[in-house]
């Protein structure tokens, strides 16, 4: 017989998981303490945006219970704490409700439950909950805003931490986890914990390295965006590398294990230089789209009207933690701006002048020059053609290529890119 399968935490990790639990054919408990949260999701009301979880969500009713009672989990027998972890600007974790939902999952546990951490911690955190070591996990997630559905459906791996790595799993765990017919690597709390942080900071490294060197591309004349395909056939770089160009790193997971990285060397004398100049480049990166704006067009239109398309710090989420867009729209105060986002609202723009529009095209009516900020897949149907009709200027900054410089640039447009040099009007 299946294992009852708990999800503590019904945020994006939780609500994500356990919908890829039902899917697997496991009977799966959604508990969250905010009685409102669980009223949404008990009407059909997703709280956040991921492709694809609207959909799995309807088609596994029948196998998702929705409380905020703590005592439904009672019946469970592999329980997971999954509630998202907050973090600070300055990448620090707020650990305070994580310990209060373990109190409070604790509490209502069957003697024989398994708990399972799946929320983002530091090292050293699983080991110091208080629940018998032969039953108590940390599990490594590796959900993506915008893939989330995929990732949590068909993982990669399974990255287990224990007590005592070389035993067998309780049954019930494993029987949960063979469900997803991925590789299970059991290994110490510590070393699961830590192995989070090293899989984030060796994708940091591949972003500054696509970074720093696009930027060299665009004072050079090369294009980045061509020697990209070399470096994905070579075997020791691979297909699926973090290397194209960014504005920074942004989104919270990846800021918070740098973070975590620089205190660890702090409090244990080793060197963590690389991993500072890491976070620098990220900072100066995330300023990219305004100091092209300011040599482009605000040192030159005394009166510029800026459009803005994209709120969200990556497609496919409605996150907002650390975007680039935000963090821009704050240095343009002095000036109106129109914005349009599929899923994120005007009412998330701190701006004492923005206006939300209903379209992309809508949004780039009247203005001097349109920055697309978040690369949607729905922006690509914009025609440039389209645009010369309701712009004033002829500007467009495009960091992540939505549009087609080529075709931009053929109907008037100075197209403006990362990665590459500026393509001007001819």
């Amino acid at each position: 017989m299946k294992p009852v399968v708990g999800y503590a935490g019904m945020t994006h990790l939780g609500i994500n998981s356990a919908a890829a639990s039902a899917a697997r054919g496991f009977h799966t408990v959604c508990f969250d303490t905010d009685s409102e949260r669980i009223n949404q999701l008990t009407q059909g009301n997703i709280p956040v945006s991921e492709p694809g979880l609207d959909e799995l969500v309807v088609s596994q009713k029948t196998r998702l219970t929705y409380s905020s009672q703590p005592a439904v989990l009672t019946q469970c027998q592999v329980v997971y704490i999954a509630a998202d972890v907050a973090t600070d600007d300055e990448g620090r974790s707020d650990l305070r409700d994580i310990h209060h939902l373990i109190g409070t999952v604790i509490s209502h546990l069957s003697p024989s439950a398994i708990l399972v951490i799946l929320c983002q911690v530091s090292p050293g955190f699983t080991r110091k909950v208080s629940w018998p070591a032969d039953r108590l996990f940390y599990q490594v997630e590796t959900l993506i805003f915008g893939r989330a559905v995929e990732r949590a459906m068909s993982p990669e791996r399974f990255i287990i931490g224990c007590q005592m790595p070389e035993r067998e799993l309780p049954q019930s765990y494993q029987d949960f986890l063979m469900a997803f017919g991925c590789p299970i690597l059991p290994m110490s709390y510590e070393s699961a914990e830590l192995a989070k942080i090293s899989i984030n900071c060796c994708l940091v490294g591949m972003i500054s390295v696509a970074n720093t060197l696009a930027e060299v591309c665009e004072r050079i004349g090369a294009d980045w965006h061509e020697i990209v395909p070399a470096l994905r056939l070579d075997k020791r770089i691979g297909p699926y590398a973090y290397i194209s160009p960014g504005l920074g790193i942004a989104g919270g997971n990846l800021e918070r294990d740098l973070a975590t990285v620089c205190r660890l060397a702090e409090e244990h004398g080793t060197d963590a230089e690389v991993v500072r100049a890491w976070i620098h480049n990220s900072r100066y990166r995330k300023d990219w789209v305004l100091r092209v704006l300011h040599s482009n067009v605000l040192n030159y239109c005394p009166q510029p009207r800026i459009a803005v398309l994209g709120l969200a710090y990556k497609e496919n989420t409605h996150s907002i933690k650390n975007s680039p867009s935000l963090a821009l729209i704050t240095h343009l105060t002095d000036w109106p701006i129109q914005v349009f986002d599929p899923v994120v609202q005007a009412s998330a723009v701190s701006h004492p002048d923005c206006a939300q529009a209903n379209s992309p095209v809508e949004a780039a009516r009247n203005a001097d020059v349109l920055i697309l900020m978040t690369p949607w897949a729905e922006f690509k149907a914009i025609k440039p053609a389209d645009l010369c009709q309701v712009m004033r200027g002829r500007t467009i900054i495009d960091p992540f290529q939505v549009l087609p410089g080529r075709e931009c640039e053929a109907v008037g447009f100075t197209y403006i890119s990362l990665g590459q040099p500026p393509r001007d009007v001819k």
